[in-house]
């Protein structure tokens, strides 16, 4: 396995992209958000989900000329078209109004529908703590998991995070889709040749499996807390759906892709309340009280959400980001 800089990355994404119609400047910001994936330590929506999403635009499924526009304002409250342009660049977009709002009102919302796919949602947590507010998101899907007590596919798994800010940039993140892995992971360890620490969907005789190839294939994955997760991706896919007024995981799941997805950014300024001493004081002691936990036996020390995230990204920054040979090859062809 190969390393690779972060800013020779950055630029090889960019190349791609600017010969398929994004300015240069829309390139770069997208570039940057495969490449800050990836310097994360989360592949499975950086490098890795390259290839796919370069196909979608070879498709003609994303038009990188294609904005997300408002279309309706209630004060702190807000509907936007993402009128199927570069997901993540339109998620972006989004949250940097909900912060806006949030620091003009207290708290912003931004309901953003027919959009494309977001690829790491967590992005938009971080996005939303480094400029010092808790950040709430999250999207639906298409539908790949069965209901809680189902056979078919008619839910999706709907990835929703929360985020806290440290004034020190190290904040507290939890993102996580409603399947008890992402699709992204089962294909990261697919890859990999490895098999899932836990059972991660059905297979082919409806029997929860470890292994990610059978999944992958009849995209049945098993939700997160079983009855508890297919709930909370029903409710998700509802409030989203009802926000934007635009497609339903049902809906998504008859357009032959992954597009015109519907996905909610609410920040929210805890400096209304608390100055920024005060909010570190409670996340930090918080933190402090779970890190003190004893581990299991054998087992590492607890981590909060995020601090894997910061370590990676030191690590991968000071050493080079790695990456397998033959994705990264497949991307310097393109």
């Amino acid at each position: 396995m190969a390393t690779v800089k972060y800013e020779d990355m950055l630029a090889e994404f960019q190349r791609v992209l600017m010969k398929r119609g994004f300015s240069e400047k829309d390139a770069l910001d997208a570039a940057a958000v495969f490449a800050d994936n990836s310097l994360d330590g989360v592949y499975s929506h950086g490098y890795i989900r390259f290839p796919r999403m370069v196909s979608y635009l070879d498709q003609g499924v994303i038009d990188p000329k294609m904005e997300a526009t408002c279309e309706m304002s209630f004060g702190a409250m807000e509907r936007w078209n993402g009128h199927r342009g570069f997901g993540p660049l339109n998620a972006r977009k989004a949250m940097d109004r909900a912060i806006a709002l949030a620091h003009e009102y207290g708290i912003g919302l931004v309901a953003l529908g027919n959009n494309n796919h977001w690829l790491r949602g967590g992005s938009y947590g971080w996005q939303a703590a480094n400029q010092g507010c808790i950040g709430i998101c999250w999207s639906n899907t298409t539908p790949n998991m069965p209901a809680w007590g189902s056979k078919d596919r008619k839910i999706g798994n709907n990835p929703i995070i929360f985020a806290v800010p440290q004034s020190n940039g190290e904040h507290v993140v939890v993102d996580c889709a409603l399947s008890q892995f992402s699709f992204g992971k089962l294909e990261e360890a697919k890859l990999a040749g490895k098999q899932m620490p836990l059972p991660c969907g059905y297979d082919d005789n409806d029997e929860l499996t470890t292994d990610p190839a059978p999944v992958m294939a009849n995209l049945r994955l098993a939700p997160v807390g079983y009855w508890k997760g297919s709930g909370i991706s029903m409710l998700l896919d509802l409030i989203a759906t009802v926000l934007t007024n635009t497609n339903s995981v049902q809906k998504i799941g008859t357009f032959g892709a992954e597009v015109g997805l519907s996905q909610i950014m609410i920040a929210i300024d805890p400096a209304k309340f608390n100055d920024a001493a005060t909010t570190d004081e409670i996340v930090k002691a918080l933190i402090a009280d779970v890190k003190s936990s004893e581990p299991l036996k054998g087992g590492a020390p607890v981590r909060y959400p995020g601090e894997r995230d910061v370590k990676t990204r030191k690590e991968n920054k000071a050493n080079g980001i790695p990456v397998n040979d033959e994705v990264w090859t497949l991307i310097q062809g393109l």
